[in-house]
């Protein structure tokens, strides 16, 4: 019963992102083809979003729901890093027609052959596990 008001957090969630047209495959095809704003706009609100967030959360030394206080390791900046990630994120992205977050709200609306998508990134998530050791972070 705790869990309630994340799991209604969750479907609201879902709903925005099915109502926004984020989980639209043609929505996704018109972004890579820069036909239309719609997906920019979207993700450029959500990066401006995540900005606001992250420096409030900073500033008022804001806490987890479990109390504990949330700190932002450094990174240290690396092109190659990067580049290789986003290629990989874009062209899975690219290939499968879902970013990972709607992948759970397309499941949600009953289109069953998400699942294979879904089976494919947790194995992604495994390999990653397995060899992150011997990757350069």
């Amino acid at each position: 019963m705790k869990y309630l008001k994340f799991i209604a957090l969750g479907v609201l969630f879902g709903i925005v992102m099915a109502k926004s047209e984020v989980i639209s495959w043609y929505r996704i095809y018109e972004m890579f083809r820069f036909e239309a704003f719609h997906m920019y706009g979207i993700i450029g609100s959500a990066v401006i979003l995540g900005v606001v967030g992250t420096y409030l959360i900073k500033k008022k030394n804001a806490r987890s729901i479990l109390g504990e206080q949330i700190y932002f390791a450094p990174k240290q900046m690396s092109i190659t890093r990067y580049l290789v990630g986003g290629i990989l994120f874009g062209l899975g992205w690219a290939l499968v027609g879902a970013c990972p977050g709607p992948m759970f709200v397309l499941i949600g609306a009953g289109f069953v052959p998400i699942l294979i998508v879904l089976f494919g990134a947790l194995i992604g998530t495994f390999v990653y596990g397995v060899v992150r050791s011997k990757l350069p972070h």
